[in-house]
């Protein structure tokens, strides 16, 4: 049989079960037809197949980003960025949000998105009434780059019914001044519940998705794992638009909001819908709720208080009684389910959740999630093994957040997000950006990963650094895994799908140091180039 496209001269990183680093690999159609040397590749070559010569460079699996949000990610290429490098104050901020403002019409929404208090000069939010001098006829707000906590100004919170006497909700907290008066600042449920009124239009996000997917395959992502966003119709227009094309990533998607998610739950359990109905291109993942906040807020659940604040453990969505309420049952009707659990707390609660679901009902091949799973202690590690569940880390945060890590659970950086401990303890954990929270770049998971150093090059509990090869994996076979589908994915071998990466060089001789600079030359997906460099999206 002859390939329809045969890559030689390479550093094929296979991530099979030996981690063979092999030289060539043919296709055929979507599928992995051989993998080898040059010269038994050759047999693979007939007159139509092309051939393309790595010249020595890296090609790995494609990458699996396993926690992610797509729409949001597609809604934010619309609003304003705070990340962007001349954003270095609020006034800055406020200036843009300005300009904003006398390009729409009135009454529409003025948004920003990526803003980090600790960033900007001021360390501090732009307060209610900074923002009501750009407009009282507009609803703005800033999300922070958490997506956890925002600030909005008089008219958002009008739109929203929040005054002095609004109580707080369960899961968050208005903030206030002195006299009791709401300062515009929202954090957690406060913040999730006023994407009521603020979220993107069906049709802003169906403008912003393919921005978003050429984004992730410029970067190599051949599949993500979509964790939800505002509104339980992000996950109809995920399908709809991997139908459409507009989406060409493949998505493994969960069943959860940002807000109101035990509700979304509800009904997607009474519609029969159960994870692993659809297919190559788009399939339903886990049930997902949130426990708890943001480790870079900080609003985590902490079993001892914050290092910067005695009397901080951060914020939970709801007690253990009510977690197993909404995810016992799940489980009983066969879903995969996890939860975002960053702090000690809330990982031991899921954790104390998935052991009841299993003693009511076992399953072997369950492969309960947890995302994030930051403050992971040894003993959390060890019941993590014991009931086979699957850590979703995100190595990238250290390299945006690591300072505040530092800062807020001192020596507990030491089990943050612990790669190494994972690997060591045989627990199956894979990694994701989180974005648009940080880079979707897995290369730059994959450099903090090995490296654990924030941008400044600060060292963040680096007794938790890995290999480079278990890095990838993190990235490639281990996200496969996670969605049951190391099957077909996750590795270079016969039969797989065609999904890969070519990179600008080859990995394995890459300085550690570097590894962040290293840059995607080619994506292939479904056995088709979809993005070279210099060429940008190549649609089908």
């Amino acid at each position: 049989m002859t390939a329809d496209i045969v890559f030689i001269n390479g550093q094929i990183l296979t991530i099979d079960p030996e981690n063979r680093i092999l030289q060539a690999v043919a296709l055929k159609e979507n599928r992995i037809l051989a993998v080898g040397d040059n010269a038994g590749i050759e047999k693979c070559i007939g007159s139509e197949t092309k051939i393309i010569d790595l010249q020595g460079r890296s090609m790995l699996p494609g990458f699996i980003d396993s926690h992610l949000h797509v729409t949001l990610m597609a809604a934010n290429t619309l609003g304003i960025n705070c990340k962007a490098a001349h954003i270095k104050s609020v006034q800055n901020i406020l200036g843009e949000l300005q300009t904003k403002a006398s390009q729409v019409p009135k009454g529409a929404w003025v948004r920003a998105w990526g803003f980090n208090e600790t960033k900007v000069a001021e360390q501090r939010y732009p307060t209610r009434w900074e923002l009501d001098a750009i407009s009282t006829d507009h609803p703005i707000i800033v999300v922070r780059t958490c997506s956890h906590i925002s600030a909005v100004n008089s008219k958002a919170l009008e739109l929203a019914g929040i005054d002095a006497n609004t109580p707080d909700p369960p899961g968050g907290k208005i903030e206030r001044d002195e006299k009791g008066v709401p300062t515009g600042v929202l954090i957690e449920n406060a913040h999730m519940n006023m994407h009521h009124f603020s979220k993107f239009t069906e049709t802003e996000i169906r403008q912003g998705l393919p921005l978003a997917s050429q984004q992730l395959l410029a970067n190599g992502i051949t599949s993500v794992h979509d964790a939800g966003a505002y509104g339980p119709e992000s996950l109809r227009i995920l399908q709809q638009s991997t139908q459409t094309g507009d989406i060409q990533v493949r998505i493994y998607a969960m069943i959860g909001a940002l807000n109101d998610s035990q509700e979304f739950v509800k009904k997607m359990m009474e519609a029969g819908v159960v994870t692993g109905l659809g297919n190559e291109q788009f399939k339903i993942g886990p049930v997902k709720v949130f426990i708890d906040g943001s480790s870079s807020g900080p609003t985590i659940a902490t079993r001892q208080p914050y290092t910067s604040d005695r009397n901080n453990h951060g914020i939970l969505y709801f007690g253990q009684e009510e977690l197993n309420e909404a995810l016992v049952t799940t489980h009983e009707l066969g879903y995969q389910i996890t939860a975002h659990a960053q702090g000690d707390r809330a990982i031991e609660m899921m954790l104390n959740c998935i052991e009841t679901a299993l003693q009511k009902q076992p399953r072997h091949n369950h492969r309960h999630r947890i995302e994030h799973a930051g403050i992971t202690t040894p003993d959390l590690l060890k019941r993590m093994k014991e009931l086979n569940v699957i850590p979703i880390p995100n190595p990238p945060f250290f390299y945006e957040f690591g300072e505040g890590y530092v800062k807020n659970y001192g020596e507990r950086v030491n089990h943050m997000f612990p790669a190494r401990d994972f690997i060591d303890e045989g627990i199956i954990a894979a990694a994701g950006s989180d974005s648009p929270i940080t880079d979707c770049n897995p290369l730059l998971g994959i450099h903090t990963a090995v490296n654990r150093q924030t941008q400044a090059g600060l060292s963040v509990g680096d007794c938790q650094r890995i290999k480079r090869l278990e890095a990838i994996r993190l990235y490639t076979w281990n996200g496969a895994y996670a969605s049951f589908d190391e099957h077909i994915k996750g590795s270079i071998e016969v039969g797989k799908l065609a999904d890969m990466v070519v990179l600008s060089e080859p990995i394995m001789e890459t300085p550690t140091e570097r590894i962040k600079d290293i840059t995607v030359e080619m994506t292939v997906l479904d056995g088709r180039i979809v993005y070279q460099k210099g060429e940008g999206e190549i649609r089908a």
